[in-house]
């Protein structure tokens, strides 16, 4: 027997036998992640965590997002009222949630059927199992709003293939469901249409398993297995195909770099037919429409999350994201969220409005330590997790 439980509206749950889903329910905001969802989210997990009945969690959207990212418009609404410190309290929320996440001890699958972005690839990402399916649409489109790809984006992106996740943190770019697998951001694709018949299995078989949590993993893997396609077709203009471009481009080391590689890629590609000339131009394009400080910011915080541990990661970006919402250097965040969000022209005003106007000086601060007085201004604590659990950040 099963019942649901309404808790706020916002996170529906689910209790059956060993099994607990939540369903983010917000359809119309695209399952925006608000300052309450979270830390609701937060609650829930740890209560699972801390009980040996529950043994598997299932993550899921209503509507066609599973969660387009963290509720900007609610934190840009109080920067209008001059505070700050909000959007403070909801990134220490949410990297601590994240945080948890990627040390649970219990597997999660998270249905990935419709939009991931921002926020949403920090609850989904860093689990052990994510489902892509034809829906999936997942981005990192921080840079075009001022910000940065945080929620552990350079942990997960600096993992993936080469240098493609420097690419999709700077350029923003989508990838589908079969995309995402292929590059290792899905560990399963499977068609919408038995999403239903995954979850009643998953439902029935692991709510009566009586193993070992070690063999659990596996009993999980191999039930999504029997309703995933393994290699699903990309498209023929797939970026995954142009890892070899884009590794000589993106592994450059600085944006100036990355961004004249490109262009002279495309003076080669337009003296002859057919060679990359469409997707060139449209990796160039939002690279130089994004904030020229958040793409600088984005390519070192990479770069750093490749030599660093998840926990490590997230300490990082709370430093750089407090930093950009106290508007020290400049306030490109607050410019990209009002010409986005509020009174949506699409033409934000940056400030230094060119790559070649930001000094080293100017970067390193977003990445020095926060000595604020103001608890919500200082160092994010992260809880201690005593024992790291086999299931944290599987295949990244």
């Amino acid at each position: 027997m099963k019942h649901c439980r309404d808790f706020g509206f916002w996170v529906l749950v689910q209790e059956t036998l060993s099994v607990r889903t939540l369903t983010l329910n917000r359809p119309r905001q695209l399952n925006a992640l608000s300052l309450e969802m979270i830390a609701r989210l937060s609650e829930l997990l740890l209560a699972y965590e801390n009980n040996v009945n529950v043994k598997l969690i299932i993550v899921k959207g209503n509507g066609r997002a599973f969660s387009a990212g963290g509720d900007l418009a609610t934190i840009h609404g109080h920067f209008l009222k001059g505070n700050l410190r909000f959007g403070a309290r909801v990134s220490q929320t949410l990297l601590t949630l994240t945080f948890l996440i990627a040390t649970l001890s219990k597997p999660q699958v998270s249905f990935l059927n419709g939009i991931v972005m921002g926020g949403g690839a920090g609850i989904s990402v860093h689990g052990k199992f994510r489902v892509a399916t034809e829906n999936s649409v997942f981005a990192m489109p921080e840079t075009d709003l001022g910000f940065f790809p945080d929620v552990g984006a350079s942990y997960f992106l600096s993992r993936l293939p080469g240098f493609f996740g420097e690419y999709l943190g700077l350029t923003g770019a989508n990838l589908d469901g079969a995309e995402m697998l292929a590059c290792g951001l899905a560990t399963h694709y499977v068609p919408s249409a038995k999403l239903s018949l995954l979850e009643e299995a998953l439902t029935c078989r692991v709510g009566s398993y009586t193993s070992s949590i070690f063999d659990l993993a596996s009993t999980v893997s191999a039930i999504i297995d029997e309703y995933s396609l393994k290699k699903p077709a990309l498209s023929e203009k797939s970026a995954y195909y142009k890892k070899g471009i884009i590794d000589k481009c993106f592994s450059k080391p600085t944006v100036e770099e990355i961004l004249s590689a490109l262009e002279e890629e495309l003076t080669k590609a337009n003296t002859r037919a057919g060679d990359h000339k469409e997707w060139l131009a449209a990796a160039i394009q939002p690279l130089k429409k994004a904030s020229p400080m958040s793409s600088k910011i984005t390519l070192r915080s990479i770069r750093e999350g490749r030599v660093q541990g998840i926990g490590e990661c997230l300490v990082r970006e709370y430093r750089i994201t407090c930093h950009i919402l106290q508007g020290e250097i400049n306030k490109d965040c607050r410019e990209g969220w009002r010409a986005t969000l509020w009174d949506k022209d699409k033409k934000p005003k940056w400030k230094p409005s060119k790559l070649e106007l930001i000094t080293d000086d100017m970067v390193e601060h977003y990445f020095s330590k926060l000595d604020g007085d103001d608890r919500d201004w200082k160092e994010l604590k992260l809880p201690t997790i005593s024992k790291l659990p086999v299931f944290a950040n599987s295949k990244l």
